[in-house]
């Protein structure tokens, strides 16, 4: 329990207005987008680095655990303060701080909506390349900790391959800075070890991020199918052919027919699987690969292949995919939403085995997800009112997960481990690779006050998480 003292110092640092600790105002802050919760016992909005040293500093002193957070879009329980204690929420420091065009730079603390970035510049034909499905909420600062991908990470990469440069505050109070607006800084590459280490090693005050000039053509196609084997093998044919899109999305007939029914966006309710697949470079360029995409999606048995004649078109079909999540809420109260990463090669014989499961559990999954990169998203639809149905939901994942790692996949691609996978980590990682994980977050928190209780097994921690047991749901 946090003394009332505390309160009153997080007031004086923050300002009135920006604490909140009303038993109605934390319920708000005890869960993101897993199927966890937990409640902090107190939520405060810095606005300076400086007010984030102060906040650590006052934590520490007093052995209070604290947490960083964004928008809360997380999917694995990254922003869940286990252990309670202090949420530092970094909505109100929101920034754009400088744009530099000239060097395709941009310095953004990290509250900034990441759609808010490429708006920022698109009028100079300029954007920012990771684009998570939340991109219209999601933050940058977020981002940065869970190395957020998207749709279009096929040929751009995830967040790490866009962060030059990372100020951040240490659990100790004190201050870093790490790169830079060049291409390349000497030294150890902290930025990258950072990037991904899930809000337990800094808390990011401000980010540089590179950005990119906007291709001079883009071509978005829908390739439809009877068979989702069909459209998992069309994948690795594109890839054989040397093909790259910018993006190469998979809804299986499951998902495009609550997509469809959520946001008419042109989806076949009849099929199905659908690959929605984006090209873009320069026009002759992209008008050719057109045409061998469609050779490739017709070889393997797609039944119809179309070419989104304008923008709106084209936004529309995005529209369907980036609202998918929204559109569970049609069918179920409740999801659990995966994040198995598998060759893509192995795709077709992960669908199969994903509906072995959900005929196992006895419980609808609907897969919608990076097909481009292998990024596996299989929701499965549980009702969280009904009893045992989320252990079952849980237990479908774990074994879904478990396959991904088995055929030289990953427990997770852009979501995370955070607490929701950590018991998972066991089985990717040997032994002495979970220690020296472990000895990481020991050097930068050794005091184990930063998000406690996340992304290593049970037990390999810096120290247990105090707590009492958890409770879940995740109603929409």
């Amino acid at each position: 329990m946090i003394d009332p003292d505390v309160k009153l110092w997080l007031v004086s640092i923050a300002g009135p207005g920006n604490v909140l600790d009303s038993e109605s105002d934390l319920r708000l802050y005890e869960y993101d987008g897993s199927v966890d919760k937990h409640r902090p016992e107190v939520v405060v909005f810095p606005k300076t680095t400086e007010q984030v040293v102060k906040i650590v500093n006052l934590a520490r002193e007093r052995g209070i655990p604290f947490v960083g957070r964004g928008a809360g879009t997380g999917l694995s329980g990254g922003v869940i303060p286990r252990a309670g204690g202090i949420m530092i929420s970094f909505a109100r420091m929101n920034r754009i701080v400088e744009i530099d065009l000239e060097n395709e730079r941009i310095v953004v603390e990290p509250g900034v909506v990441n759609l808010d970035v490429t708006l920022a510049v698109q009028n100079q034909k300029y954007f920012y390349a990771p684009d998570p499905s939340s991109q219209r909420a999601c933050t940058i600062g977020g981002n940065v900790a869970e190395n957020a991908g998207g749709p279009h990470t096929l040929a751009y990469g995830v967040t790490t391959n866009h962060v030059l440069g990372i100020e951040a505050v240490l659990p100790d109070g004190s201050v870093i800075q790490c790169g830079g607006k060049g291409q390349d800084t000497p030294g150890y590459d902290l930025v990258g070890l950072l990037t991904g280490s899930e809000g337990t090693m800094v808390l990011v005050t401000k980010v540089i991020l590179r950005l990119m000039r906007q291709p001079e053509l883009v071509k978005t196609t829908l390739a439809i199918f009877n068979s989702a084997d069909d459209a998992g093998r069309t994948v690795a044919e594109i890839t054989a052919r040397a093909i790259t899109p910018v993006a190469v999305e998979m809804l299986d007939g499951v998902m495009l027919r609550m997509v469809e029914e959520a946001t008419h966006a042109g989806y076949p309710l009849d099929a199905a699987a659908v690959l929605l697949i984006e090209l873009e470079g320069l026009k002759e360029a992209v008008e050719e690969q057109v045409e061998q995409v469609r050779d490739a999606c017709m070889a393997c048995g797609a039944r119809e292949f179309r070419i989104a004649k304008d923008q709106a078109e084209r936004d529309l079909l995005w529209k369907g995919r980036k609202n998918a999540f929204g559109a569970v809420g049609r069918l179920s109260p409740s999801y659990y939403v995966q994040d198995g990463v598998v060759p893509r090669t192995s795709i077709a014989e992960t669908l199969r085995y994903i509906a072995e499961v959900s005929e196992k559990y006895g419980l609808i999954i609907s897969n919608i997800f990076h097909a481009g990169d292998g990024n596996m998203h299989p929701i499965i639809l549980f009702d969280a009112r009904k009893p045992g149905e989320l252990e079952r939901a849980q237990k479908a994942g774990e074994a879904i997960l478990s396959f991904c790692v088995s055929v030289g996949g990953s427990i997770t691609g852009e979501h995370g481990v955070g607490m929701e996978k950590m018991e998972l980590m066991s089985e990717l990682f040997t032994s002495e690779t979970l220690d020296m994980i472990g000895r990481f977050k020991n050097l930068f928190d050794p005091t184990c006050l930063l998000n406690p209780g996340k992304v290593l097994p049970t037990g390999r921690g810096c120290m247990e998480i105090r707590q009492k047991p958890l409770t879940a749901a995740n109603t929409l």
